[in-house]
């Protein structure tokens, strides 16, 4: 059985792991339960490298969001999801989540570590929430998990964010450039280059679940 010395050295692991991912004061004292005082003495020496700025503090801002910061939200709540169903703790799924994000994607990272907090704090109805706001839906169509508000069903034929993202790829630019494939020599291909980004979403693949 875990010793009070091992559940501490645990939350300042998960600490420095979220500190090195960017993570305010306030996020990493709610993850860890570390006071925000002693996650600074312990991983911010000076001062001026404390992220800084106003966190989201509500899930209105991905409704409202474009199609590729929905797909990069997604992305990181389809991981978390995975990794809780896998029997993580909410904050290690986090990290492993973001880790994720970054891997399947390119810097500079639209979601912040921060704004990743947010959003699983919705899903799950932990941390900022008192209850969830957002949930994981599996589309019918292309077989993708995707986040939607409680209580959306997902039906076929109304398209999820990765089959609109499949639909605009070959016209958008932006697209193109945020979510790179290897060289296609039609459509067909190039959909088959997406579809095996997207695996990374499926439940049971392997990549940043730990052993």
């Amino acid at each position: 059985m875990p010793t009070r010395g091992d559940r501490h050295l645990r939350s300042v692991r998960l600490a420095k792991q979220l500190a090195a991912l960017g993570a305010r004061l306030k996020t990493i004292h709610l993850v860890t339960g570390i006071p925000p005082r002693q996650v600074q003495r312990l991983f911010f020496p000076d001062a001026r490298t404390i992220p800084r700025g106003r966190a989201p503090d509500s899930a209105e801002w991905y409704h409202g969001a474009n199609l590729i910061m929905r797909i990069d939200a997604c992305i990181i709540g389809a991981k978390y999801h995975q990794l809780r169903d896998l029997g993580l703790s909410a904050g290690e799924a986090l990290v492993f989540a973001d880790r994720a994000y970054q891997a399947a994607t390119l810097p500079p990272y639209r979601i912040s570590l921060d704004r990743a907090f947010n959003l699983v704090s919705y899903i799950d109805g932990i941390w900022l929430a008192r209850a969830p706001a957002l949930s994981i839906l599996t589309c019918p169509d292309c077989g993708c998990e995707f986040i939607a508000a409680v209580g959306t069903i997902a039906h076929p034929g109304q398209a999820c964010p990765f089959c609109k993202l499949l639909e605009r790829f070959h016209l958008d630019h932006r697209i193109q450039a945020s979510y790179p494939v290897r060289p296609a020599i039609d459509m067909t291909e190039c959909q088959l280059g997406m579809l095996a980004l997207f695996h990374k979403l499926s439940p049971g693949t392997e990549g940043d679940t730990p052993a």
